[in-house]
């Protein structure tokens, strides 16, 4: 039987996005490992067949020592299980298990999600993530990127070969995130936000945006905010902000609570900064709901200007409410009209099945390969 290895720094990467990948795997006759921090809802990896290999890893953290002790451990896994394929998922899974990989011979495929923080500035700790990265994926079989614009930047910084493909994200779940009839509006417009609270998620904008909106148009809007709190300055403003702005905090929940939130909304705003491509956006897309988001890669290809949603100047709370304002203007029936046309264009181009079938035929050109190399050698 072949082997998978899937290295991930955070729980909720494999969880939401990727139980799909690990479903088919086991129904094509795989053995999967996963290799995730410790986690309750690991449990469900388990029930799936799978094998959880706990590892612990810092999403955030720089310590050198405890880096190196992520690169040893991604090394001893590799020799415990002896995997056919090994997948990698954001950064440091991204470098420290590519390396592990290229040292123990091992073919892996990865996935940039996105630039993340580290690379936003051009500093020396940007210039080390890029020089590590370029040694990392200059063995790869395959580096996925979910846009254009970020595949572009590794091209440019030349951190990758020819071995680049693009996805249309993580893909979204259709199954889970249906179609929902656009919910009655008695009672005021509900806008929700569904991602951590930290800066470059755009939560500074968007306080402010609602602020202004306040001023100019008391009552008519309601903005529910989802996402567990990374930085922890943002828990007293939360309960400052909740007194006197329209604003509900639901805290952390789980996938199905937030499809359900979503489907209970009139319009998902997304004012991120950097994106590799927006599940949420995506995920409410398909449920039918209009989109608002920073133009920036990671977002602008999900939506249809004027069509399925608006999009604003990133980083300027100014252009944020103006097209909150512009989406208000509109009617029930041409809201309900672009959350239709939104999810059109998910069922099209953002099936989570178009990122599945390509993970598999991947994972079966390598594993085809590797026994015509045994083949030959016997």
């Amino acid at each position: 039987m072949k082997k998978v290895l899937i290295l991930a720094n955070d729980n909720s990467t494999i969880y939401n996005f990727r139980r799909e990948l690990l479903g088919r795997l086991r129904e094509e006759g795989y053995e999967v490992f996963v290799s995730v921090p410790p986690h309750q809802r690991n449990a469900v990896f388990e029930k799936m067949g799978c094998r959880v290999l706990q590892t612990d890893i810092s999403r955030k953290g720089t310590n050198p020592l405890k880096e190196w002790l992520v690169y040893r451990e991604y090394l001893r896994l590799l020799r415990d299980v002896r995997p056919d394929v090994a997948l990698t998922y954001t950064i440091k899974p991204n470098i420290y298990g590519s390396l592990a990989c290229r040292k123990m011979g091992i073919p892996y495929i990865n996935n940039v999600t996105g630039l993340g923080s580290m690379l936003q500035r051009e500093n020396i700790i940007s210039k080390f993530f890029i020089f590590l990265q370029k040694l990392a994926f200059r063995k790869s079989y395959c580096v996925f990127f979910q846009n254009s614009s970020n595949m572009r930047y590794f091209k440019e910084k030349k951190a990758i070969g020819d071995r680049a493909a693009l996805l249309p994200g993580s893909g979204v779940n259709l199954d889970l995130h249906k179609f929902c009839p656009y919910p009655p509006e008695e009672g005021g417009i509900r806008f929700i936000v569904v991602s951590r609270l930290r800066y470059d998620k755009g939560y500074e904008e968007l306080f402010r945006a609602i602020e202004l909106l306040n001023e100019r148009i008391k009552g008519i809007a309601e903005f529910h905010i989802v996402g567990w709190i990374e930085e922890r300055a943002y828990e007293t403003r939360l309960r400052e902000l909740e007194k006197r702005l329209p604003i509900v905090y639901h805290g952390e929940i789980s996938q199905e609570e937030v499809h359900e939130l979503i489907a209970s909304s009139h319009c998902l705003i997304h004012p991120s900064h950097h994106e590799g491509m927006s599940n949420v956006m995506m995920e409410a897309a398909a449920a039918g709901r209009p989109l608002i988001a920073s133009d920036i890669p990671g977002c602008r290809e999900i939506i249809d200007v004027n069509q399925t949603g608006f999009t604003f100047q990133v980083k300027s709370a100014e252009a944020l409410a103006g097209v909150i304002e512009r989406f208000l203007s509109l009617s029930m029936p041409e809201r309900e009209k672009m959350g239709r046309k939104g999810h059109m264009k998910m069922a099209k181009y953002f099936d989570r099945r178009i990122v599945v079938d390509a993970y598999i035929e991947k994972i079966a050109a390598i594993c085809q390969r590797t026994e015509t190399t045994e083949n030959v050698t016997v």
